[in-house]
């Protein structure tokens, strides 16, 4: 059962994944691959970065700072995040999505406290000793799916004008 507020997250969840969603409808993979603007975000590479991060951080409400520590493969890994290589398929990086989303949100549901916090790991971008509730983490999560979906929703409109609103 939710309360509101956990009603009220996965609401945001879902409607969030649903307009980064409507973005790659119908595309093929090349599409999905292909860049529209002078940056190098791609559609398909955008979902996986969302699917990886998500997962990160619903890794990190379970098992903490060493879920997140950083390695120099790490740099490597995150950077081909952003990427749908040629061995992938929009449609594989789809169902892996959909995967973890069905675990954050049941994460959402049955966490028994949504305060619990977990400390950060040692980082350039984190404040020394910060600690996130999980609570915190899943509006970090709704706050990343909101902003790249509006990055996908300009990269779709510029293949074929398809717009997620309006």
């Amino acid at each position: 059962m939710t309360t509101n507020e956990r009603g009220d997250l996965l609401e945001s969840l879902t409607a969030h994944r649903g307009f980064l969603l409507h973005t790659v409808q119908g595309l093929t993979d090349d599409q999905a691959r292909q860049r529209t603007t002078v940056s190098e975000l791609t559609l398909g590479g955008l979902v996986k970065h969302v699917a990886r991060t998500e997962k990160g951080w619903a890794d990190f409400i379970l098992d903490g700072p060493s879920s997140m520590e950083m390695t120099e493969d790490s740099y490597a890994e995150h950077a081909d995040g952003f990427v749908l290589r040629d061995d992938e398929t929009l449609a594989g990086v789809l169902a892996e999505y959909e995967k973890i989303a069905q675990r954050t949100d049941e994460l959402v549901r049955t966490l028994p406290d949504l305060g619990a916090a977990q400390p950060l790991p040692e980082a350039p971008w984190f404040t020394p000793g910060a600690t996130r509730s999980a609570r915190r983490v899943f509006v970090h999560i709704v706050a990343e799916t909101a902003q790249h979906a509006g990055h996908a929703d300009i990269l779709r409109e510029a293949i074929d004008g398809q717009k997620t609103m309006g």
